[in-house]
Order: C-alpha cells, then sequence, then structure tokens
C-alpha cells in the first residue's frame, strides 16, 4: 500500500492501465495539479512501476511519457478488484472494465494454480520452504 496507497498515485496508475502516457493528460484526466502529478509520476517511476521514455514531436523539445512497466502491468488484477469492490458496495462507477472481444464485463477472481475458483475460507496460509542459500 506504500507503492500506491495515495488517491493521486491510484488514479495515475489507473489512466497508465487505460493507455494514457503523456504528463498533461495525466494531470488533466486525474484532476490533479502538475506539481502533484510529477511528484506522484516520479514515486511510481522510483519504485519500478513505471518507466520513463523520450518522445519528440516536430519542432518541439524532447519530453518523457510514462509507460508501466512489467511490475506495473502485474498490478492491475489488483485494480480490477478494487475496481469490483467498489462497484458492489458503494454504487457503480461511471465505467465498466469489459473484454474488448466479446463485450463480457472483467471480474477478477482467486484461483489456485490448478484451476479452481475459491473463496476465502478455501485457503490456507503456511510458510515457504526455506531455500538454500
Amino acid at each position: 500500500m506504500e507503492l500506491i496507497g495515495s488517491r493521486s498515485a491510484f488514479l495515475l496508475l489507473r489512466e497508465a492501465f487505460y493507455g494514457t502516457s503523456r504528463f498533461d493528460d495525466f494531470a488533466g484526466r486525474v484532476g490533479i495539479s502538475e506539481p502533484v502529478a510529477a511528484a506522484r509520476l516520479k514515486e511510481l517511476v522510483a519504485v519500478g512501476l513505471l518507466e520513463r521514455h523520450p518522445y519528440r514531436e516536430p519542432g518541439q523539445r524532447t519530453r518523457l511519457d510514462y509507460r508501466l512497466t512489467d511490475m506495473g502491468v502485474d498490478l492491475f488484477p489488483v485494480l480490477a478488484a478494487l475496481v469490483q469492490w467498489g462497484d458492489r458496495w458503494l454504487g457503480p462507477a461511471g465505467v465498466e472494465m469489459q473484454h474488448h472481444g466479446c463485450g463480457g464485463a472483467v471480474r477478477a477472481e482467486l484461483r489456485c494454480d490448478k484451476g479452481h475458483s475459491l473463496a476465502v475460507g478455501d485457503i490456507d496460509l503456511v510458510a515457504r520452504p526455506e531455500t538454500a542459500s
């Protein structure tokens, strides 16, 4: 939660999942000031969720855009689960995630590595075996 615990960091990541990559678009879509956007984006880069890439429009100076790293992409199921939870308990948001292949609503679900659907009561917390150093 320290990595994405602030509202602005969470919203910036949400926008990155939606395909936003340019600084001005992040600040505008999230509705935060440019200094706050710059600080949060810098933090998200520092922890490895986003990375900077230079780009240059013809006749303009070089600027940076922000793209999700593999670490950032792996965070998407967490966002999907939080959206699903919010829709159920706080009321539907103004948008819904849909599978672009069939239009079905996207849902987060717990499964074991053998494919079984799980509920909280189906899960045991066990110590990991120690590995030899």
